[in-house]
């Protein structure tokens, strides 16, 4: 890719100036200096040349889409906001000088034009756009803890009134159907006809003036309920948490709108500088970063890397976690699936299923029909001929090693040499379980979080024969079923249970020492977490945390917990009883077994905050320390999807290095010292 070219480039052709933008060597167009440099050098042109154009269309030279906005990873990187805010600025001067050059001019949208793409749009005379699916129109900025800067909290509700509020703060971007009815664009273009030539055509038809753009004045005096009401809103959504960037943005519009535009920017401006300085506004962009990292397991993958055929798979295990990736890989792959359990479990795995299979479909969800997918399942309680020609075989049995090897020594027996083997245990060594597996390289582990078909993450566990293929293969199996995995050595409990662990421990502990369940959740629900620990372990079941310490790390498990379980205490989920009652609330009645320290402790909210998420940051040093991930990002990747993790915090490693914390505590930041 020739990245020396400019990304705009302008020519003029019977009246109409054709201004084309193509960021060089880049998949989509963004803001960059150097981009905001070439399109500075474009208006000059226009306007030296103003009397010859009548009009001008803007558009794409990518077929990905129109434009994405901003650069995040030039956000991300400035140690300071003064270089953030010096391209924001110079930017909304320049679409200053776009509304104001005197010629007619035209947006022509091809596929995405999103936050500072779609404010590029806004200062234009007219926008029109194609129809295709892929063409979706908005403001996400609030999405990634930032606000529009570039004009984007003025322009839009001036252009279609109070709609653009609600669009603006829940940082929704919208279809170009939708977007043409809103009054975001002024005409849609079916998709595969010559947009250029639409957009040519649309100019000349606005200066000959047989078309009449409707431009309404909108009143803006209902602003502050329409503004509160939408607050109310949002603040549902945050369970109460006052986020910056959604905050901040409704008091950019509300004073911003009530006064001329020259001097509503100038309010847009200097609250976004607002937003950027808080440190939620890098938590949520590095957790964007984390997310489309993740996204695509091609990036994961080796090049040249060609994956194992997985024309058929085996599941062994119909209780929750099997019929959970059962679903997942129906769904994902629609390829046969042999499930092996006792007879009694095979007809309500099936039923389960199905029921599952039928809510998706009744909420739109499911492309295919059910019998289809369902049809597709082989029940078994026996190793009989399907195995044979299995490709992958996921074993979901019961979390014993007596169990796991007396299963694992009729299934060698079963399928061929080179059928892929992973466990998806979620506490016992890969290493030790292979011991039971002929040709061990082909075996890892893929430890799965329930419910399987609606959390994101899957855990990629590499033991000491693993080969790299199967890795690999593993990783490419994960992407197959919309998964988002990450990659680990083997290691007691992994890396999301590993650092999920201590932080249980240390809820537990300020039980003891004299804090309330309310305060401890509480904390956690504060800092974002969308469960506090305790309620947690109500949830999963008590009793399963208990064996994991007892069994699984040989560990004496809180006493606590020790006591409420020997109760039959299991969560109220699983027995009706546990910390909190079904009905919502602490069970009064849990509290005896807690055994509080003789003389109580008393904490403030950002002690047990900080006692809290310091164990979490502490124990995922220990996993980059001992290798068992060379990478930060593979810890807040589990952390994010796999606890509930606030994104605007950026998982635990980045919440350390944005705070300050690491710094402190271990003098380097994570992601300086083991980022590849």
């Amino acid at each position: 890719m020739d990245k020396t070219r400019n990304a705009f480039s302008c020519q003029i052709e019977d009246g109409v100036a054709v201004v084309q933008f193509d960021a060089p060597g880049e998949a989509v167009n963004t803001w960059t200096k150097e981009a905001l440099n070439d399109f500075e050098r474009v208006l000059d042109t226009l306007e030296a040349q103003r009397d010859e154009i009548r009009g001008v269309v803007f558009i794409s030279g990518k077929k990905t889409g129109f434009h994405a906005g901003a650069n995040l990873k030039f956000v991300s990187e400035q140690g300071d906001i003064s270089g953030v805010m010096d391209l924001i600025r110079e930017l909304g001067r320049a679409f200053v000088r776009l509304e104001g050059i005197g010629i007619t001019t035209v947006a022509a949208i091809n596929g995405p034009a999103l936050g500072g793409g779609f404010e590029f749009a806004l200062p234009m005379t007219a926008r029109l756009a194609t129809d295709a699916p892929q063409t979706i129109i908005g403001l996400p900025e609030c999405n990634v803890g930032l606000i529009p800067g570039a004009g984007g909290t003025q322009r839009m509700p001036r252009l279609i009134g109070y709609p653009a509020i609600g669009l603006i703060v829940k940082g929704k971007a919208v279809p170009a159907s939708k977007a043409l009815e809103l009054g975001l664009i002024d005409r849609l273009v079916p998709q595969g006809e010559d947009l250029l030539a639409k957009a040519k055509a649309f100019v000349r038809e606005i200066v000959d003036g047989s078309v009449v753009l409707k431009r309404p004045h909108h009143d803006f005096s209902d602003l502050d309920s329409v503004v509160d009401s939408e607050r109310k809103a949002i603040l549902r959504t945050t369970r109460g948490r006052e986020l910056p960037a959604h905050m901040l943005v409704l008091k950019a519009m509300r004073e911003g709108l009530r006064a001329p535009l020259e001097e509503a920017l100038m309010v847009e401006q200097d609250t976004l500088m607002e937003v950027v300085n808080a440190p939620e506004a890098k938590g949520s962009i590095h957790s964007f970063f984390l997310k489309t990292y993740s996204d695509k397991i091609d990036g994961m993958l080796p090049k040249g890397f060609e994956p194992k055929p997985l024309n058929k798979v085996a599941v062994l295990g119909f209780g929750t976690m099997g019929r959970g990736i059962v679903i997942d890989i129906l769904k994902g792959m629609r390829v046969p699936v042999v499930v092996k359990d006792i007879p009694d479990a095979l007809e309500p795995g099936r039923d389960f299923v199905r029921k599952v299979f039928q809510g998706m479909a009744d909420k739109g969800r499911l492309k295919v029909p059910v019998d289809t997918l369902c049809d597709l399942m082989r029940p078994v309680s026996e190793w009989t001929e399907d195995f044979k020609d299995v490709d992958l075989v996921i074993e979901a049995v019961f979390e014993d090693p007596l169990v796991k090897a007396d299963v694992y020594k009729g299934l060698c027996k079963s399928v061929k040499s080179d059928c892929l083997i992973a466990s998806n245990t979620s506490s016992m060594l890969v290493t030790e379980l292979a011991k039971n597996i002929t040709h061990p390289e082909r075996f890892g582990g893929t430890h799965f979080f329930s419910p399987v078909w609606l959390m994101q993450l899957v855990e990629v566990i590499k033991g000491e024969k693993t080969s790299p293929d199967t890795i690999n293969n593993l990783l490419n199996f994960a992407g197959a079923i919309g998964k988002r995995p990450l990659v680990c050595n083997d290691h007691p409990l992994f890396v999301v249970n590993s650092i999920l662990f201590p932080y249980i421990i240390k809820a537990f502990e300020l039980l003891e020492s004299g804090v309330s369940i309310e305060d401890v959740d509480g904390a956690a629900a504060n800092f974002g977490f969308p469960v506090g620990p305790i309620k947690l372990c109500d949830e999963v079941g008590i009793d399963v945390l208990y064996l994991v310490f007892t069994k699984s790390l040989g560990r004496k498990p809180p006493q606590t917990m020790e006591n409420v379980v020997k109760a039959g205490r299991l969560g109220y989920k699983k027995s009706g009883k546990g910390f909190y009652l079904a009905k919502g609330g602490v069970d009064p009645d849990a509290l005896s077994f807690i055994p509080i320290e003789e003389t109580p402790k008393e904490y403030e909210l950002d002690e047990i905050q900080d006692m809290l998420f310091h164990s979490l940051v502490e124990a995922g040093k220990v996993l980059l320390e001992k290798g068992v991930v060379s990478d930060p990002r593979a810890i807040d990747i589990g952390a994010v999807w796999g606890t509930g993790f606030p994104t605007d915090k950026g998982g635990p490693m980045k919440w350390a290095d944005i705070t300050g914390l690491s710094k402190k505590d271990y003098g380097f930041e994570f992601y300086s010292r083991f980022s590849a």
